[in-house]
């Protein structure tokens, strides 16, 4: 998943995560900090929420049903993960939401494991904490084997 694919996955579930909510468009679109008419427009896919837009919409709503379930955990780590491709590790604890990772290689000291809905890999270090997260495993391997 790239960043094009998570905006059109936030654009196509800002109607529901509204309507989950109860929000009316105004008060949705104040939320997010745009206006009524723009609002309206992505909901009907004639515009577009953006990076920044998408981000808000997971960052205020990551206890949505209907975001964790089209990301198959919270959106916070997902939009996280775009943004720090190919950045310095983080080493932030992992989630615990294990059945939607299966493990791809391990060795004595890390543990890499592929997200099996957006197919990007976490390196992790025994104790659980994530080295750095990538959608090529090439680079978690250059990592790894150091």
């Amino acid at each position: 998943m790239d960043r094009d694919d998570f905006i059109a996955l936030c654009n196509s579930k800002v109607k529901l995560v509204r309507t989950e909510f109860s929000f009316s468009q105004e008060k949705m679109a104040l939320m997010l900090g745009i206006s009524k008419k723009t609002l309206v427009e992505i909901e009907k896919g004639r515009s577009s929420l953006g990076w920044s837009g998408s981000v808000v919409l997971c960052a205020i709503f990551s206890s949505s049903e209907i975001l964790n379930n089209t990301f198959t955990q919270n959106p916070v780590d997902v939009f996280r993960n775009i943004a720090f491709e190919n950045s310095e590790p983080n080493y932030r604890q992992a989630n615990t939401y294990r059945i939607w990772w299966q493990t791809i290689l391990q060795n004595d000291e890390y543990l890499i494991e592929q997200n099996i809905v957006s197919q990007h890999y976490r390196l992790l270090t025994k104790d659980n904490k994530i080295v750095a997260s990538s959608f090529n495993i090439e680079d978690l391997k250059k990592i790894m084997n150091k």
